[in-house]
């Protein structure tokens, strides 16, 4: 299962999991997207699942999961992908309403996934769940303030689930990415001139990710490969936080 899938990371992620010849079910709000996504990974021989929705509605990830476990019997492995920030402004001229949204989305996004996937993979005994956090989940990036206390958040809830479902047989993960070249950077972008160079300046690597790269992290910690890999907080950000 891959939230977000609709562009970015989560698309990349969604293709790349297929062609690994995983049965894929993709969520997000663009239904049409979906319906291309999923057309496209057929088209490959892959298999896609669309379930279209709303990460922050309850109702939406449990038709998502139930639809998943409906169709292809099992859970195994889940990317809660999906996030929103903004450009904006320092903390007390932010307004309220964009708090609140990018704590919606960002944080009980993953809780409400995380509550509809871990009584599946309990079921079975087993399972993976890597959640996208972001190197604003480590320290203060420059991001708006809500962005950071959210992506925090997910770095939080990810430890704690590890904790709690480790010794049942679930893997919980969380990737601190970098500045990646997803169509909510491209759009920040173009609204701030100077914002690439500024989001590339601390990083070893003086470029944005692709999320093709941050997909394959995301495919390493939901595989066997990374089976003794669990509450982690693994960057993809170009070395961003080694410096």
């Amino acid at each position: 299962m891959v939230t977000g899938a609709s562009s970015g990371i989560g698309e990349a992620a969604a293709r790349l999991f297929a062609a690994q010849g995983a049965a894929v079910t993709v969520m997000a709000r663009r239904e049409d997207r979906l319906h291309a996504l999923a057309e496209d990974i057929s088209a490959a021989g892959g298999s896609a699942l669309v379930t279209a929705g709303d990460v922050t509605s309850p109702a939406d990830v449990r038709r998502a999961v139930t639809a998943a476990v409906a169709m292809y019997g099992r859970l195994d492995a889940a990317f809660n992908n999906a996030g929103w920030g903004s450009v904006g402004s320092p903390l007390h001229e932010t307004d309220d309403a964009v708090f609140e949204q990018i704590m919606d989305v960002n944080v009980r996004g993953v809780w409400n996934c995380l509550k509809e996937q871990v009584p599946v993979m309990l079921r079975q005994g087993a399972g993976s769940i890597v959640n996208t956090s972001s190197t604003a989940g480590s320290f203060a990036t420059g991001a708006i303030a809500p962005y950071v206390a959210a992506k925090h958040a997910v770095l939080g809830l990810t430890r704690a689930a590890a904790a709690e479902y480790g010794d049942r047989g679930i893997r919980v993960n969380a990737l601190m990415v970098g500045s990646t070249r997803t169509e909510l950077m491209e759009t920040a972008m173009e609204q701030v001139p100077r914002l690439e160079q500024a989001a590339v300046a601390r990083a070893v690597q003086h470029r944005l990710a692709d999320p093709g790269e941050v997909a394959e992290a995301a495919l390493w910690l939901c595989s066997d490969h990374a089976s003794f890999v669990t509450g982690a907080g693994v960057p993809v950000d170009g070395g961003c936080s080694a410096v």
